[in-house]
C-alpha cells in the first residue's frame, strides 16, 4: 500500500499512518495495489457535518486510489476510530463490495443489491452498519498490539 498522511500534528501523522496500515492489514492483507491519501482537516465536522469520508479518486470497477479524510480536532482515539471506519469502506469499494451506479449519485450497489440513499437510513444502510460494528474493535486490537492503552490519550 501506498500510504501519504497530511495535516494536523507530527505526532497525529506517526499514528494515523501506524493505524491505517494496522486496519490495512486486517482489512485487505494481500492488496499491496492500493494508495490511499488521508487528509488531517480540523473543524470537519462543524464545516461538513462528517467526523470523516472516504472517496474513490480512480474511476474502475474496484479502484485502488482513496482520498481519506478525517476530523483532527477530535479525541486521538475517535480520529483513529474514524480512519477504522472509513478504511472499512476502502475494503468495501476495493473489494468491489460497495459500487456507486452514477444515478444522480441517490443510488449505490452492495453486494449486487440497489439502495437509495435518500429511502434508506444511514444507520440501516449496511455498509455503514459493517462500518459502524468494526471501527472500535480495530481500533482496540490497535490499540492493544500497540500497547497504547495505558496511554493517556486512549479512550474506548
Amino acid at each position: 500500500m501506498i500510504l501519504s498522511v497530511q495535516g494536523s500534528t507530527k505526532y497525529n501523522r506517526q499514528y494515523v499512518e501506524e493505524a491505517a496500515y494496522y486496519y490495512q492489514k486486517l482489512l485487505m492483507p494481500r492488496m499491496k495495489s492500493l494508495q490511499i491519501d488521508i487528509e488531517l482537516i480540523p473543524n470537519l465536522e462543524t464545516k461538513d457535518g462528517v467526523s470523516g469520508d472516504c472517496i474513490w479518486e480512480d474511476g474502475r470497477g474496484n479502484p485502488r486510489e482513496f482520498t481519506i479524510r478525517v476530523c483532527s480536532t477530535v479525541g486521538r482515539s475517535e480520529m483513529l476510530m474514524t480512519l477504522a471506519h472509513e478504511m472499512v469502506h476502502v475494503k468495501q469499494y476495493a473489494r468491489g463490495e460497495l459500487k456507486d451506479t452514477y444515478e444522480g449519485f441517490k443510488y449505490c450497489k452492495w453486494l449486487g443489491k440497489r439502495f437509495n440513499w435518500n429511502k434508506t437510513h444511514y444507520y440501516d444502510l449496511p455498509w455503514e452498519i459493517e462500518a459502524h460494528g468494526r471501527e472500535e474493535g480495530m481500533f482496540v486490537r490497535y490499540a492493544r498490539e500497540y500497547d497504547y492503552e495505558k496511554c493517556k490519550w486512549y479512550n474506548v
